[in-house]
C-alpha cells in the first residue's frame, strides 16, 4: 500500500529530494527549455524562508508535468517530481478506488471538467479507431443531474448527449426513461455509448447506480464504456460507503474522475483522471514530437507543484486519518438533517453524502443569502444546497438553524 501517514519532516524531506532530481535553472546551464523558475522580480525567493516551505519551493522551481507519467517515458527534466505524481496516481487508483497495481494510467488535470472531457475524448477516439465508428454513431448518456462538463464534452467533441431523468424524491435513475432513450437513439443510428455515472452530483450529492446502465446495455449487447464522475465524491464517498461499486473493482468501470481541490482541500487546479491501461494512448497527440514521451492529456503543460500538494495532503492524513476526517463530516451532516427533520422542512440527502439540498419552499431567500447557500439555478431556484466542508462546524450551523426555526415558527430543541 502506497498510502501511508508520514510526519511533516518526512513529507518535507521527500519533496525536497524530488526537487533536487529535477533540473535547476539557477545552478545548471539549461538553454532549450521554454520555461524558468518564477520571476524573482515579482516573486522574491527568500532562501531562508523557502528551505522549510516544501510546497512554496515547488511553486518557485516551477516543474512542468506535461504528459502522462504512468506510461513510462516522460520529460526527463522533471523526473524527480513526476515520481511523486506517479505515487499519487497509485494511491488514488489502488488504495482509494480498488484498482490493481500497475494496471492504471492517470494524471493530475486542471479539474473535474477536464478529466471528464478527457475520458469522453478517449472513448470517442477508441470507438473511431477500433470500430471505425462515425462521430454520428457515438453518444454520451448521463443523468439529468450530471455536471455541465458533459454538455461541454458533447459540444467540443461533436457528440449527441442523452440525459436520463431521475426520480423527483429519490434522485435515482429512471430505468424506463433509459430504455426509451436507448430505443430512440438506436433508431437514430447510435451504435456506441459513452456512459457517465455520478458519485455525488454537484447540486444534490446524489449517487447513480451504474448497474441500471450496465444491465440494460449488456442485455441489448450494446458497445459501451463506463466512466465515473467522482469529481466531488471521489475523496468522500469511498470512505462513507465501503460497499460502493463505483470503483475499479467493478469490471465495467473503465475510468474515474476525482477533484482534490474540493474535499481534499488542495489548491485549485488539482483534478485527477484515472483510466485502465490500454486506453489513454487513444488521446496521444503524435504532433507533440518535441515533448519527450509525447502528450496524451487535454491540458498539455501543467503544474507539478499541484500534484505535490495533493500527495502532501494525503500523506499527512494516511488512510486511517482520512476515514476519521470523513466520519466527522458525516456526523455533522447527520446532525444538520436531524434538525431539518424536526422543523419538518423538505430536503434531499444521500445518507453517505455531506451535501444537503433544501427545497426553495422550505428556505427563506434572505436566509439563503445570509449564509451563502448555493441555488440549483440562479434565475429561479428550486433547491438550495449546503455542503458540510471542514470549516462548516456545529458552531456555524447553529445560527443558521436558529434563523430557520424563527422564520418557520416550528418548535425545535437546539
Amino acid at each position: 500500500m502506497k498510502w501511508q501517514k508520514r510526519t511533516p519532516e518526512e513529507i518535507k524531506s521527500k519533496i525536497f529530494e524530488a526537487l533536487s532530481k529535477n533540473v535547476n535553472y539557477s545552478s545548471e546551464i539549461i538553454l532549450g527549455v521554454p520555461a524558468s523558475y518564477l520571476d524573482e522580480k515579482v516573486f522574491p525567493q527568500n532562501k531562508t524562508f523557502l528551505k522549510d516551505a516544501a510546497f512554496l519551493s515547488a511553486l518557485v522551481q516551477n516543474p512542468n508535468h506535461i504528459g502522462c507519467h504512468t506510461l513510462g517515458e516522460s520529460e526527463s527534466f522533471f523526473h524527480g517530481t513526476q515520481e511523486i505524481e506517479r505515487e499519487l496516481i497509485e494511491i488514488c487508483g489502488v488504495d482509494i478506488l480498488k484498482g490493481e497495481k500497475d494496471e492504471l494510467d492517470g494524471y493530475v488535470a486542471s479539474g473535474g471538467t477536464e478529466a471528464n472531457i478527457q475520458a469522453i475524448w478517449i472513448y470517442r477516439n477508441y470507438f473511431q479507431s477500433v470500430y471505425s465508428a462515425k462521430t454520428s454513431e457515438i453518444a454520451i448518456i448521463c443523468s439529468q443531474d450530471s455536471h455541465y462538463s458533459m454538455d461541454k464534452a458533447a459540444n467540443i467533441l461533436g457528440l449527441q448527449l442523452f440525459k436520463v431523468t431521475t426520480d423527483e424524491q429519490t434522485k435515482t435513475l429512471q430505468k424506463n426513461d433509459l430504455c426509451r432513450i436507448l430505443d430512440d437513439s438506436e433508431a437514430q443510428g447510435i451504435r456506441y455509448y459513452i456512459v457517465v455515472a455520478n458519485m455525488l452530483t454537484t447540486v444534490f450529492g446524489s449517487v447513480d447506480n451504474p448497474t441500471i446502465y450496465t444491465d440494460e446495455l449488456t442485455k441489448r449487447k450494446a458497445n459501451f464504456k463506463l466512466h465515473i464522475d467522482g469529481a466531488y465524491g471521489g475523496f468522500y464517498y469511498p470512505f462513507s460507503n465501503k460497499h460502493t461499486n463505483l470503483n475499479f473493482s467493478n469490471p465495467f468501470v473503465s475510468s474515474v474522475t476525482l477533484d482534490a481541490h474540493k474535499m481534499a482541500q488542495a489548491p485549485y487546479g488539482t483534478g485527477i483522471f484515472l483510466i485502465r491501461k490500454g486506453f489513454i494512448h487513444f488521446a496521444t497527440t503524435k504532433q507533440a514530437s518535441y515533448v519527450e514521451g509525447e502528450d496524451c492529456t487535454l491540458s498539455g503543460s501543467r503544474s507539478g507543484a499541484n500534484a505535490l500538494a495533493v500527495w502532501m495532503i494525503l500523506s499527512t492524513y494516511g488512510q486511517n486519518g482520512w476515514f476519521e476526517k470523513i466520519f466527522i463530516l458525516q456526523k455533522r451532516t447527520d446532525y444538520l438533517c436531524e434538525k431539518l427533520e424536526e422543523l419538518e422542512l423538505e430536503f434531499f440527502r444521500d445518507p453517505n453524502s455531506n451535501i444537503v439540498a433544501i427545497r426553495s419552499s422550505s428556505m427563506a431567500h434572505e436566509i439563503a443569502e445570509k449564509y451563502h447557500l448555493v441555488p440549483d439555478n440562479h434565475h429561479e431556484a428550486n433547491w438550495y444546497k449546503i455542503v458540510v466542508m471542514e470549516h462548516v462546524t456545529l458552531d456555524k450551523l447553529e445560527p443558521f438553524l436558529a434563523d430557520l426555526k424563527h422564520h418557520f415558527s416550528k418548535p425545535m430543541i437546539l
